[in-house]
C-alpha cells in the first residue's frame, strides 16, 4: 500500500468528495494522481463506504487508512466492540488475532495495556497509524506471529482476547474451532500460562454444542445481534473453571438493548404448552440462537405454544426480548377458513413447526407480501395446524 501517497491532502480530499460515488464507475475513469495507485485509492473509498454505519468514529477521523474493503465488513462493529469491552477489567490485555483493531481500540477504553499481535506487517503498521489518528496512547502494536510474542514477553495479562480464521471456507463443512487460526483449543494450555481469562470471538455458524465439546474452563458463552442479526458469539473462559455456564442473549437495537440470561444444564426444563391466548411472541435472534426456548416460560411467565414452536402466549401483555403480537384471530388450517380469510389477501409470514415452507404458502393461497396482517402459521398444544392472524404491537 503506497500510505504516503494515500495521505497526500489532494488523495484524501478526493477520497472524501466521493464516499457517496459507485466505486465501479470511479474505476472506468483515468487515474488523476499518477504517482498513486488508482486501484488502492478506489479501495479507500469502497472501504470507508462500508465504515460509515459500522465504525463511525473511523469515518468521521481524518487520514484513516483502510484495509480492503472485505476487512472492513469482517471486522467488528463499534457497538458490538464496544459491548466485549463492558466484559473486561484488569491492567492488561493482549489481542492474539489483532485485525483492524476496533476491538482493541474500545479495550483500550477499559484495560490500561492492550497488545495488538498482528502478524501482517503492512496491516500492523496501518493500525499503528490509525490509533495514532484516533489518539489513541495505550495499544501497542507488534507484528509478529501471537505465540512468539508471549514468549518474548514472558508477563502475565489479565486478558486473553482472540478472534480466530476460518482456515478452510468450503461450504457445507462443519465449523470447527479446531479447523481455525489459531487453533485454540490445541493452544489452550499454552495461553493459560499467561493469563486466567480468555474471550473467544467466533461467527454466528458456530454451533454452540460443537464450541462446548472442543474448549474447557467456558464460563459464560453471549450471543450477540445488531438489530435482531446475531453478529458474533463471545465464549468467555476462566483457568480451572468447571461450575455452570452461563448464557447471555444481547440484541443491540436503536431504542433498546434486549437482555435474557440463563444457566446451561442438562436437566431437562417442565414446560406447560397452551393453547393460544389474546398475545403471541416470538423470540428475538439470539435467543432462537442460544436453544434457551425451555427457559423462556418461567423467566416471562408465557406459555408455549407447542414444543417445537418455540412461540410463546399470554393472557396479558408483558415486555418480551423480541416481537409481540395481539392475535385477532386463530383459525385451523383449512380450505374454508383460507380462502375466507387469507386467499388473495396481503399479509407478513411466518412459518414456524409447519410442514410448509413461507414459498409454498404464499404460493398455494395466493399471498402477497407486506401489509400490517401478520399470520403465523404453526402447531398447536394438541397438534393441530393452525394459523393465528396478528396485530404487531410496536
Amino acid at each position: 500500500m503506497q500510505t504516503t501517497a494515500l495521505l497526500t491532502k489532494e488523495i484524501q480530499d478526493f477520497i472524501t468528495q466521493h464516499v457517496e460515488a459507485d466505486v465501479a464507475v470511479l474505476a472506468l475513469q483515468k487515474n488523476k494522481f499518477p504517482n498513486a495507485d488508482w486501484t488502492a485509492i478506489l479501495n479507500q473509498i469502497a472501504a470507508k463506504q462500508k465504515a460509515k454505519t459500522k465504525l463511525p468514529t473511523w469515518f468521521t477521523t481524518e487520514h484513516i487508512l483502510y484495509p480492503s474493503k472485505i476487512s472492513v465488513e469482517q471486522t467488528s462493529s463499534e457497538k458490538t466492540a464496544a459491548y466485549k469491552a463492558g466484559l473486561v477489567s484488569g491492567q492488561k490485555l493482549i489481542d492474539l488475532t489483532g485485525g483492524f483493531g476496533v476491538d482493541d481500540f474500545y479495550f483500550a477504553k477499559k484495560i490500561a495495556q492492550v497488545i495488538h499481535c498482528e502478524i501482517n506487517e503492512e496491516l500492523s503498521a496501518l493500525v499503528a497509524h490509525n490509533f495514532e489518528k484516533l489518539q489513541v496512547r495505550n495499544i501497542q502494536c507488534i507484528a509478529k506471529d501471537s505465540s512468539t510474542v508471549l514468549k518474548d514477553l514472558a508477563q502475565p495479562f489479565d486478558w486473553i482476547y482472540i478472534d480466530p480464521s476460518r482456515r478452510n471456507e468450503q461450504k457445507g463443512k462443519v465449523f470447527m474451532l479446531k479447523d481455525c487460526l489459531p487453533n485454540v483449543p490445541e493452544m489452550l494450555d499454552f495461553y493459560w500460562g499467561f493469563a486466567s481469562n480468555i474471550m473467544i470471538k467466533t461467527a454466528p455458524i458456530l454451533d454452540i454444542t460443537a464450541g462446548l465439546s472442543e474448549l474447557k474452563n467456558v464460563r459464560e458463552i453471549h450471543v450477540v445481534a445488531v438489530d435482531n442479526e446475531v453478529k458474533e458469539l463471545l465464549w468467555i473462559l476462566e483457568k480451572d473453571y468447571s461450575q455452570s455456564i452461563k448464557m447471555v442473549t444481547v440484541n443491540l437495537v436503536k431504542e433498546k438493548t434486549e437482555t435474557f440470561a440463563f444457566e446451561l444444564n442438562s436437566t431437562e426444563k417442565t414446560v406447560g404448552y397452551h393453547l393460544p391466548k389474546k398475545y403471541l411472541y416470538e423470540p428475538n435472534a439470539t435467543i432462537m440462537k442460544s436453544g434457551g426456548f425451555d427457559e423462556i416460560p418461567a423467566a416471562f411467565r408465557v406459555e408455549k405454544l407447542h414444543r417445537h414452536s418455540h412461540l410463546y402466549t399470554s393472557e396479558r401483555l408483558i415486555e418480551f426480548p423480541g416481537r409481540t403480537f395481539e392475535i385477532e384471530h386463530c383459525i385451523p388450517y383449512h380450505k374454508t377458513d383460507m380462502k375466507q380469510l387469507l386467499e388473495n389477501k396481503k399479509a407478513n409470514i411466518t412459518a414456524r413447526n409447519f410442514p410448509d415452507s413461507v414459498e409454498t404458502i404464499r404460493k398455494k393461497w395466493k399471498i402477497k407480501d407486506g401489509g400490517s396482517l401478520y399470520c403465523f402459521f404453526t402447531t398447536d398444544a394438541t397438534n393441530t395446524k393452525i394459523v393465528l392472524l396478528c396485530s404487531k404491537i410496536e
